[in-house]
């Protein structure tokens, strides 16, 4: 039995080809959509146009990884033993999800199995994941490509959350996506956690999807230099692997790079290094550590 969760927010452009393409798969009616305060129309279509969906309506904007985690707790206390994440402005073809699942079943060592994205109209793989699955990260699948020679799976480390199968035994074992992240990250962290509980990350070639992005220009969590480096700490010091940089060298590195700015008279670097230590005193560190030291632990974290 597999449950598809989708996490929306003011997704008017997507959400009727979102769910149209799920309808067409016969699966609408094992679908869990998490409303993070949307105030755009789609709710509106959503229960007009699919009321047969499983719709939960929260009160403010959790983000990403919180609202996902509402759908998946529900989801695996229904009892299902497959959970389908799949991003508002993702399509999937037919026989996608059956097809996951079906490889799924056969490896059962894997806890996150991907699709393959295309980009909104199929015309091209989406250009992020392309990134993913080039030989140094995936190998032969480019290979096997050219010489018409496909496995039925290959194994990566990190795949993005646009679309992931996980299986109830990757529940099990990590849980959901930490609160750490608001934004972006979450699903880096996840498959860190994946592979430091000795589970497997695969990409399946015979299953598809749509990433309906590529005309996107802008994006604050990406343009925003303090709120990528924001993100980058609170990755490197919730990566499971990571036991070498602690909160205290970080933010003693940052204060020297600040002072040898300030007696070089390197005036852009120094407001570089004085956003870095802001930035270092705003978040809440206990917390992120405490996050971290929960997702070593075996078990539902999170959730």
């Amino acid at each position: 039995m597999v449950k598809i969760i989708i996490v929306n927010y003011n997704s008017t452009k997507w959400i009727d080809r979102c769910l149209s393409s799920i309808d067409q798969a016969g699966l609408i009616e094992h679908t869990i959509i998490v409303d993070n305060a949307s105030t755009d129309n789609s709710i509106l279509i959503i229960e007009q146009k699919f009321p047969q969906v499983e719709l939960i309506k929260l009160p403010a904007n959790l983000g990403f990884g919180q609202a996902n985690n509402i759908g998946i707790k529900k989801a695996y206390e229904q009892g299902f033993d497959y959970i389908f994440l799949m991003n508002q402005d993702v399509y999937i073809t037919p026989g996608t999800i059956d097809y996951l699942v079906k490889i799924a079943k056969k490896n059962p060592d894997f806890g996150i199995l991907s699709p393959m994205h295309l980009n909104g109209n199929g015309s091209e793989l989406d250009f992020s994941f392309s990134n993913y699955i080039i030989p140094l990260k995936c190998e032969k699948l480019y290979s096997d490509i050219f010489l018409q020679n496909l496995a039925p799976l290959y194994e990566l480390p990190f795949v993005n959350a646009a679309a992931w199968l996980l299986t109830r035994r990757c529940i099990e074992k990590v849980g959901g996506f930490s609160p750490s992240f608001y934004h972006y990250a979450e699903d880096d962290n996840y498959c860190q956690r994946v592979l430091f509980h000795n589970l497997k990350i695969g990409v399946v070639p015979e299953a598809v999807i749509f990433h309906d992005r590529e005309k996107r220009t802008e994006n604050k969590y990406f343009d925003n230099t303090a709120l990528l480096y924001e993100r980058k700490l609170i990755m490197m010091l919730s990566d499971p692997f990571n036991n070498k940089q602690s909160i205290r060298e970080i933010y003693i590195n940052s204060c020297k790079m600040m002072i040898k700015s300030l007696l070089t008279f390197r005036l852009k670097s120094l407001k570089e290094h004085y956003i870095k230590i802001k930035i270092c005193h705003s978040l809440n560190w206990k917390m992120i550590l405490h996050n971290k030291k929960q997702s070593l632990k075996e078990g539902k974290s999170f959730l």
